[in-house]
């Protein structure tokens, strides 16, 4: 059998090595070279032509007492930015380790009602800054432009940096098929292949060794296995006594991993070993879609799933001891209002709900309307797994139930 990943759900009958990987894609930079943002469609995925920066400053001013500083640019744009902000972002050596790429300016001391002395623009490259204290800065234009405060330069941005892009897909999903030996020795295909896995959620890598150990290699090409109470890789079949419910001959209903843990798996990856004749179809749903569809057909159920803590609990013996309580919200919604997480264990769910009485009923009425939409056959996709293929999943983004 297998457990499930980030905002899918999954279930099968198989034998596997399953390593969790704590993976943020915005933030794999030290073996993979930054390309280009990537376009998906039917199991292909191509770059995207890259955004042309193109920074030549015409003209340079200090407005609103010299707190602010605008840049006038050749193509006819216009960015401001706070003096306290270019202050506390001086690129000097006495301010800013560039080996580290990281800020030694201390934060206090920054005089955040700064302006500026006086400002000069060199080359049509450069912008000079005299500071109060007669310190000193020089901002390469190209530089300031990528970090303008604009909302489409923000947004950009953003692209860039946290890939924000998902595909929700339902039950005409077409698996994304990359090479696993592919991603093991090229830097392009592991590029591709993460950032396919962030926006869709879901990718099929096929052409791996049917032995065990596979799994550890995929995980240390782009970072760290992380540890659980389960052990850094584990087999999930039947077992007498199981101590989960994943070890047992029955059906799996869909699920995310962990949500008994204060910070659940990001990545969850799958190798089929050896699959049985009969039987060990697998199912995966979108969560986030499902809970889309959800919010549009019911927006008080989604609230209650949005807000309301539940609680989780595991206790047993494996790896290690472990009893392991924790509170999360069915859908998990970030600062941003989007959601970035789905936290749904049916077998784990606590016998303890530290809610009011009166609210408990709701909660239920809720969570079945959302289970049913997760089952729905518009939404589920059903598949069976084959010996040599890795299925790696992002928690951040989609859900995959087992």
């Amino acid at each position: 059998m297998w457990t499930a990943v980030g905002n899918y759900l999954l279930r099968s009958k198989v034998y596997q090595d399953c390593p969790r990987v704590s993976l943020l894609i915005q933030k794999s930079r030290s073996t993979i070279t930054r390309s280009p943002p990537l376009q998906y469609s039917a199991g292909v995925v191509q770059a995207a032509q890259p955004f042309n920066m193109n920074a030549r400053i015409q003209k340079v001013e200090a407005l609103d007492a010299n707190h602010f500083v605008c840049i006038h640019w050749e193509d006819g744009g216009k960015s401001l930015y706070p003096s306290v902000w270019l202050r506390d972002n001086c690129q000097c050596p006495d301010c800013f380790l560039h080996s580290a790429k990281a800020r030694k300016l201390p934060l206090e001391d920054l005089d955040v009602d700064t302006g500026v002395k006086d400002i000069t623009l060199t080359d049509r490259k450069k912008v000079y800054i005299i500071w109060p204290n007669e310190h000193t800065s020089e901002f390469e234009a190209e530089w300031l432009k990528k970090r303008c405060f604009s909302e489409q330069a923000r947004a950009k941005m953003r692209e860039e940096l946290f890939v924000p892009e998902h595909e929700y897909w339902g039950s005409d999903l077409q698996f994304p098929e990359m090479s696993f030996e592919d991603v093991l020795s090229s830097d392009e295909s592991a590029y591709t292949w993460l950032s396919t896995l962030k926006k869709v959620g879901i990718v099929m890598l096929t052409g791996a060794a049917t032995r065990q150990g596979e799994l550890v290699k995929l995980g240390k090409r782009i970072g760290f296995l992380r540890l659980t109470f389960y052990g850094p890789t584990w087999q999930v079949q039947d077992k007498m006594d199981a101590n989960n419910v994943a070890y047992t001959t029955g059906k799996l209903n869909f699920h995310t991993d962990y949500p008994v843990l204060q910070h659940p798996p990001g990545v969850q990856f799958l190798h089929c070993i050896k699959q049985t004749t009969a039987g060990g179809e697998s199912e995966v749903v979108d969560g986030f879609h499902v809970s889309r569809k959800l919010k549009q057909q019911n927006p008080q159920a989604f609230q209650i799933l949005s807000s309301t803590l539940v609680d989780f609990t595991d206790v047993g013996v494996d790896y290690c001891d472990f009893s392991m309580q924790s509170k999360q919200k069915i859908i998990q919604i970030n600062d941003r209002g989007e959601m970035d997480r789905i936290n749904y264990n049916n077998a784990t769910r606590d016998t303890v709900f530290d809610i009011s009485a009166e609210k408990v009923q709701p909660f239920y009425a809720a969570l079945k309307e959302f289970v049913n939409l997760l089952n729905s056959t518009e939404h589920k996709v059903t598949y069976k797994m084959k010996p040599d293929v890795h299925l790696p999943e992002n928690k951040l983004i989609k859900l995959i139930f087992v």
